[in-house]
């Protein structure tokens, strides 16, 4: 049972994770998972990946209601992207949950780094703004948003990380706009992830809740501050940095638990 410090330390995570939701389109489980384990004290990664997802999937859905009244969400990419994904989100988050969660917290933070270095040496690259999803790269946003879905549902992750760098690969989209798009897919993953563990009573719903309600706030400035940030590749670079720095940070924590 989680007490009421540890309530709040929840409350204060959920402001930074609803924050990076709407400032980069991810950042949500990837920081929920290690913040729910490391700071509000959930002992099992399993209930954290769980929680994590159902309280990511609502912040998301509130951000994609800020971008999408600033207009810059590419409606029929962002369903093609989800409606493929949440088979292998379904997938891969079942896989998951009959792996060591200290492993997955392993895998999860050397996959992060991967995702930061690409993101790095593309910051420069603005994108298509007219870019849209037809016949021609429609096969390609398939197959992105497939992979990106299973990835999701086997680390137990939105995967905004993971899909504004799919969007962006699968259709030159500026950055603004794989942000605002994301958030249609983050909210479909998290969503089927969630509903997954929740199956399996992985799912603290208190905690849950109060990850969603002060991450609603923080995505509204979150939105704001990417909106101001959209010009020239400084978008991308705090997407990365954000990437660096909790990879890190997992990457000590979970290997000292595998080979203590």
């Amino acid at each position: 049972m989680i007490d009421t410090l540890h309530m709040a330390l929840g409350a204060v995570s959920g402001l930074m994770v609803g924050f990076s939701l709407g400032l980069v389109g991810g950042g949500g489980s990837i920081l929920a998972v290690p913040l729910m384990v490391y700071l509000v004290g959930v002992q099992s990664p399993h209930v954290a990946i769980g929680t994590s997802a159902l309280a990511v999937a609502a912040n998301a859905f509130t951000g994609l209601v800020q971008h999408a009244r600033q207009h810059t969400v590419k409606w029929r990419c962002g369903a093609i992207y989800a409606g493929a994904g949440i088979a292998g989100a379904f997938a891969g988050s079942t896989l998951g949950k009959s792996v060591d969660g200290q492993k997955l917290l392993f895998l999860f933070a050397l996959l992060m780094i991967v995702i930061g270095v690409v993101m790095l040496r593309s910051r420069n690259a603005m994108g298509l703004p007219g870019a849209q999803c037809n016949r021609e790269n429609a096969p390609k946003v398939v197959a992105y948003g497939l992979g990106t879905g299973a990835f999701s549902g086997f680390f137990g992750i939105g995967g905004g990380f993971l899909i504004v760098p799919g969007l962006i690969a699968s259709t030159s989209m500026p950055m603004i706009n794989a942000v605002g798009t994301s958030l249609v897919a983050v909210t479909a993953f998290g969503l089927t992830t969630a509903a997954n563990y929740a199956v399996s009573g992985l799912v603290d719903w208190v905690l849950a809740a109060v990850f969603i309600v002060s991450g609603a706030l923080g995505g509204f400035f979150g939105t704001a501050m990417a909106k101001r940030l959209s010009s020239g590749g400084s978008l991308k670079t705090v997407f990365a940095m954000l990437v660096f720095v909790v990879a890190a940070y997992m990457l000590y924590q979970s290997g000292q638990a595998l080979w203590a």
